[in-house]
């Protein structure tokens, strides 16, 4: 079938014509989960787009620990309405996967196995690389003098999942440290 633009347009018409609704439809969460009786409610911003779509993470305390027990778009949240894309839908099987790692695993340089680490030996290793590499590519000037005071050796890329306050943390963070490359997942 050959069928123009004129022609596509022209159909669309006649069905308006006819009485046959062709307008977007818009479907909104008017209201939240009636069924999720007990637990602690949390909002969120859901981690893997730069929409920013807000959650409702319903957690209660099994075993002495918070788990979740479901996720739900937030009606009253202005981007998405109460609505979540297909992976914004799975952000309770990214919490209570099978599959998802729960303890940090290294591997050492030269190393073909990996070790189970706890997460206080990994946030200090991970401060201890950094000021490493840091100091040892630091520029305070340039050839001619001029102040730079930056690190081109140390790259960041930010979060979707961080609201306005904590990007303005971030930045100031990755500035004092003198990083040049700071990045941002919805550019990338």
């Amino acid at each position: 079938m050959n069928l123009s633009r004129r022609g596509f347009l022209g159909a669309g018409s006649l069905f308006a014509l006819l009485g046959v609704n062709v307008a977007p439809a818009k479907a909104l969460a008017s209201t939240k989960a009636s069924s999720l009786k007990r637990g602690r409610l949390t909002t969120t911003i859901c981690p893997y787009c730069a929409v920013g779509c807000s959650a409702i993470v319903t957690s209660e305390q099994q075993d002495g620990r918070w788990v979740v027990t479901d996720v739900e778009g937030d009606p009253d949240h202005p981007i998405n309405e109460g609505t979540l894309c297909p992976k914004g839908a799975s952000l309770y099987q990214m919490a209570n996967g099978e599959t998802r790692l729960r303890e940090v695993l290294y591997r050492a340089p030269g190393a073909t196995d990996f070790e189970k680490k706890d997460w206080g030996w990994a946030a200090k290793e991970i401060a201890k690389r950094l000021k490493a590499t840091r100091d040892a590519t630091f520029q305070a000037a340039d050839d001619k003098g001029q102040p730079l005071n930056h690190t081109r050796a140390i790259a960041s890329v930010g979060s979707a999942a961080m609201d306005n306050e904590e990007c303005w943390l971030y930045q100031k963070m990755l500035r004092a440290m003198g990083l040049v490359y700071i990045e941002h997942q919805a550019r990338i």
